[in-house]
């Protein structure tokens, strides 16, 4: 039975992350949404993206680029919320919650690329190569092509 991508619980944690730090950017003042605030939302959204990227890709090695790029973007949010703590923007509590989130986020993702990972590993050996049987090589069935004369001929 295959998961649908709404189904992720994974992306329904990114998303959910993304759209509360979306509302709260909208109140911002338009200094701060054009220098941190877009920053946030670009990153935040970035998350799920990459996710969804990841879903829809066949090969094990672009699903695990993407969910790659997927982590590289929760760490950049988080970043941009302490951008935005320091600069006074948002409270430290509020900054903790999402940092805390997106740590429980990044622990999901490490735990869907190591799946990745195993199930990469389980088909590899599985269809390793497609080789013939070995056969056994007996050489009393050998009838010799040359005469021994010939042979010796050869060995000169």
């Amino acid at each position: 039975m295959t998961t649908e991508l709404e189904d992720l619980k994974i992306l329904q944690s990114a998303e959910s992350i993304a759209d509360a730090v979306w509302k709260l950017i909208v109140q911002w003042d338009e200094f701060a949404k054009a220098v941190v605030g877009k920053q946030i939302a670009r990153s935040a959204d970035s998350v799920g993206a990459n996710i969804a990227e990841s879903y829809g890709r066949y090969n094990y090695g672009e699903k695990l680029q993407f969910l790659y790029y997927s982590r590289g973007s929760l760490f950049e949010t988080k970043y941009w919320l302490n951008r935005a703590r320091i600069r006074d923007l948002m409270q430290a509590d509020e900054v903790k919650n999402y940092t805390v989130r997106l740590s429980e986020v990044a622990r999901q993702l490490n735990t869907f690329a190591n799946s990745l990972k195993s199930q990469r590993k389980e088909n590899k050996t599985q269809y390793k190569s497609i080789r013939e049987p070995e056969l056994d090589y007996v050489i009393e069935d050998y009838i010799p092509l040359f005469t021994d004369t010939e042979l010796i001929w050869l060995e000169s």
